[in-house]
């Protein structure tokens, strides 16, 4: 019972902390801004009673009673205002309020966007406006003794004048102003009639007649992209040979030759989407936002996602030109015509790596035609490879992927800062990378539920895994996801180590959390399968069917914790080389990873399994039928492509995170996003400098095989602590070894020794898989008496 006492005042303490926190926030916000009122205040009257107040010394204003200041702000205003404006930055100080008063309604929660980046402006009006009074203006006051501009600005001015002259000093000033006008107050260059020299156009040049036509379109179509929430259509008509009569009546008929050869419009409309659904970073989440009867995040109240400024953006300009596009149109329709395959209409959609054509081809035409023709157009436009889709899905065409000569990369940055990944309601979204159409593409790894990453070596499989941890980082807090990473090369996973206390689970006694021996992570994987026991026994006790139920059911408490009710964590193993775990470990393995694939899901356990040797004694059958989701990178061969993805498709890719995604439909041809090492760096860093738990998540534990029987123990060699652990498991009534490691804070390695000491001993029962050895002894005497026996 005292147990339970302390849990439940423990839980008491943890919800009232945020209450003071607000609370001394909210105060200090109030003297802050008061404070800047104040100031403001007694800069007014400064200047409207200076004559009155200058005729009081300084060294008496203060101390001597007697004397009385007309200023509203008192003799403290009047001095604060005399050493601001007359001997500091003259009429500028009064942006000094504003800065303060920007400072305490940030405290008070009113909306202010990059307050930094405005005390920062607004400190460098200060200056300017400081020198600016202090060069434009004589000194005729005597009230400030070095000119409106105060001290601070005289002798700006006065340095600048000895050093470039009057007119030098003048030019710099002007210069400093507008730079601060067009960087910091957004000012267009053209308000200060400042224009770009224009290229002259050549009449001759083609391209410039193409690029005027896609700037009026562009202007044609702002309304339309302005209504569109997520990508933008720029299409771009490429002028038609003068040499060819056309009709505009004829724009969707075949025209043919003498010899009754097919042929095709040159019209060609080309799509070049845009990736223009990213947030601006003041809306992008960095702090969580606790809600609810119970937040399970309360533990960890202050703890702040990752910003989105460690993350490297890479240009977005256009992959290939509008001439190589027309050139790769024209070889395609040749291919077409050689083996008499007509078609009516093509167009052409940029992505980041692969330009789709889409062909309509006409009535008669049978799709394996064009299909079987897949290495004779690639010969012809001499590409890395091309995939023919026949047809697509839901579009009614052929589509045909040629990978462009110069291949985008897409920034991990652009995907989380996205529209479609902040506005997720996924419980763990993946941001995988962009689609032909430049769309990001965000999947849910709760509704996979498993996932199985392959391809060949050093064809993006590791940046993948990186991609997929940094979505979850991004999106989740400690308390709501935690991660088992198995890295048998002992180098992939390693940056993680930094997060344990954070995000990790590992076993207890551990002192590595990333898995690399084979024998651990047998334990591991029995270890999740006692987990999963145990959280489907949560769930049947609470009568609900899956994590997501159970946790929001905790969560309005309506579950008892002093009944083993607990916050639910999801649990994502990932392991990075699969087939190293099967060619040394193979069905040890093999059958706990299909346990954890059928039945984890409901409760919230998911597994990503990665491998660069896609054959079948790898990819079993058992694990291609418990993983429908599934990643391909570029692989060398069909039969590998068949092996991970049951069709082709994988061998034409292109390399360098070109991939292909299917949950058992038609592959999605996806161009991963970019994170590299320095990013996870930067990102490991901030998370594990934050605040986290006293030690990784423990799973349960999992007694190795071999270990020793209670027939195998000398009880004459009993631990020094054999009678203390005998006492608090009596008292505790609880067999565990994990509770003699924490109340007397022993290695794991000891208190296992002590608890099988135990066992032989006859004061706990057998080791029982997922459940607590049972206690033999409830009566604290008759364990004394077997204690003093034992002597």
């Amino acid at each position: 019972m005292a147990k339970k006492k302390n849990t439940k005042n423990k839980v008491q303490s943890n919800k009232k902390k945020p209450v003071f926190d607000e609370r001394f926030r909210f105060i200090i916000g109030i003297i802050i801004s008061g404070f800047a009122l104040y100031l403001l205040i007694s800069f007014i009257s400064y200047l409207l009673f200076w004559k009155a107040d200058f005729s009081f010394p300084d060294s008496n204003t203060l101390s001597n009673a007697s004397y009385q200041v007309e200023n509203w702000g008192g003799k403290l205003g009047h001095r604060l205002s005399k050493l601001f404006i007359s001997h500091g930055f003259g009429l500028g100080s009064f942006l000094i309020p504003i800065m303060i008063g920007l400072i305490g309604a940030k405290l008070l929660k009113v909306p202010i966007n990059n307050l930094f980046s405005t005390l920062i402006k607004l400190a460098f009006a200060i200056i300017i406006a400081s020198s600016i009074l202090s060069f434009g203006f004589v000194n005729n006051t005597s009230y400030l003794t070095s000119g409106p501009g105060g001290d601070i600005g005289h002798y700006i001015v006065t340095w600048l004048n000895s050093f470039v002259g009057k007119i030098g000093t003048g030019i710099i000033i002007i210069l400093c102003s507008i730079g601060y006008m067009i960087f910091a107050l957004s000012f267009k260059p053209s308000s200060f009639a400042i224009s770009l020299p224009k290229k002259e156009k050549n009449e001759n040049d083609s391209s410039d007649t193409i690029n005027d036509d896609t700037d009026t379109t562009e202007k044609n179509d702002t309304e339309d992209e302005e209504q569109n929430d997520t990508i933008n259509t720029i299409p771009t008509i490429i002028p038609k040979p003068q040499n060819i009569p056309y009709k505009q009546d004829d724009k969707d008929k075949i025209i043919t030759d003498d010899k009754k050869s097919p042929f095709v419009p040159d019209d060609l409309v080309i799509n070049r989407p845009k990736a223009d659904d990213i947030l601006p970073e003041d809306k992008v989440l960095t702090k969580i936002d606790i809600q609810g009867d119970y937040d399970p995040r309360l533990d960890l109240s202050r703890y702040k996602f990752p910003p989105i400024s460690f993350l490297k953006d890479y240009p977005t300009g256009n992959t290939s030109d509008d001439q190589e596009i027309t050139e790769n149109k024209d070889k395609i329709i040749s291919c077409l015509r050689d083996f008499k395959i007509s078609i009516k209409n093509i167009t052409a959609t940029v992505g980041p790596t692969v330009t789709l054509y889409e062909i309509i081809p006409d009535r008669g035409v049978k799709l394996s035609d064009i299909k079987s023709r897949e290495n004779d157009m690639a010969l012809n436009l001499k590409a890395l490879g091309i995939r023919i889709i026949a047809p697509m899905p839901g579009r009614g065409t052929v589509g045909i992927e040629v990978p462009n000569k110069k291949p985008q990369i897409v920034s991990m940055k652009g995907l989380i800062s996205s529209k479609a990944y902040q506005e997720t309601k996924f419980d763990l979204p993946l941001a995988l990378g962009r689609t032909i159409t430049n769309e990001p593409y965000i999947v849910d790894l709760a509704k996979m539920p498993h996932l199985l990453v392959a391809g060949a070596t050093g064809q993006g499989k590791s940046v993948g895994i990186n991609t997929i941890i940094a979505s979850l980082l991004y999106k989740k807090h400690p308390a709501e996801l935690k991660l088992v990473l198995i890295d048998p090369k002992r180098v992939e996973l390693s940056l993680y180590r930094k997060i344990e206390k954070h995000f990790l689970a590992k076993l207890p006694g551990e002192q590595e959390a990333i898995i690399t021996d084979t024998q651990k992570v047998i334990l591991t994987l029995k270890s999740l399968c006692i987990e999963m026991d145990n959280r489907y026994e949560l769930l049947k006790e609470a009568q609900v069917r899956a994590i997501k139920e159970y946790n929001e059911k905790f969560v309005a408490r309506k579950l008892n914790p002093e009944k083993g009710h607990r916050f639910l964590p999801y649990i994502v193993l990932i392991i990075d080389e699969f087939a190293d775990l099967i060619m040394t470990a193979g069905k040890e393995i093999e059958m706990p990873i299909g346990r954890i694939a059928q039945l984890a899901r409901a409760v919230g356990i998911h597994l990503i399994i990665s491998t660069q040797r896609p054959s079948t004694n790898i990819i079993t059958g058992s694990i291609k039928a418990n993983f429908p989701t599934r990643i391909a990178f570029k692989v060398f061969s069909y039969i590998d492509s068949k092996t991970i993805l049951d069709s082709s498709g994988a061998e034409q890719l292109v390399g360098n995170g070109d991939m292909l995604f299917t949950r058992g439909n038609e592959p999605i041809r996806l161009q991963c996003a970019f994170l590299d090492t320095p990013e996870i760096e930067e990102i490991t860093e901030f998370i594990g400098s934050q605040q986290g738990y006293p030690e990784a998540y423990a799973l349960p534990e999992c007694e190795e095989e071999g270990a020793l029987s209670s027939a195998d123990v000398d009880l004459k060699k009993r631990d020094p602590l054999f009678d203390e652990a005998a006492r608090l498991v009596v008292m505790q009534q609880q067999g565990s070894t994990s509770l003699i490691q924490r109340k007397m804070q022993l290695g794991y390695n000891r208190a296992g020794r002590i608890m099988d000491q135990l066992e032989a001993a006859g004061i706990v029962g057998p080791y029982e898989g997922s459940k607590a050895r049972e206690v033999l002894y409830n009566d604290p005497i008759a364990l004394e008496q077997l204690l003093k026996s034992l002597d």
